[in-house]
């Protein structure tokens, strides 16, 4: 392999890095600053499903699998139980302040 070709894979890999951290940012503070749970629980969703993704992107592709299942799948569980005792018919949304 040239050297140009592994500059380009590593350019490409920090971008990589660098998007999914991010959006990993951007649900984390989706989750932090949430009005209404149904909102939180969607920040919660898409900082977890790409922690999944830099985890398979560093080749665990096992551990990004099973946390992508056992943890959101259980999140999800109480998620859908808070937002059910919790359900209100105009919810706050992040812009409505």
């Amino acid at each position: 392999m040239s050297l140009v070709a592994v500059e380009c894979c590593v350019e490409i890999m920090n971008n990589y890095i660098f998007v999914l951290s991010s959006l990993f940012l951007v649900g984390c503070l989706g989750l932090a600053l949430k009005p209404s749970p149904i909102y939180g629980g969607l920040g919660l969703i898409v900082s977890g499903f790409v922690g999944c993704l830099m985890v398979l992107g560093f080749g665990g592709s096992f551990l990004g699998l099973i946390v992508f299942l056992i943890y959101l799948g259980g999140m999800l569980v109480v998620f859908g139980y808070t937002t059910a005792i919790a359900t209100e018919e105009y919810p706050e949304t992040w812009g409505s302040n």
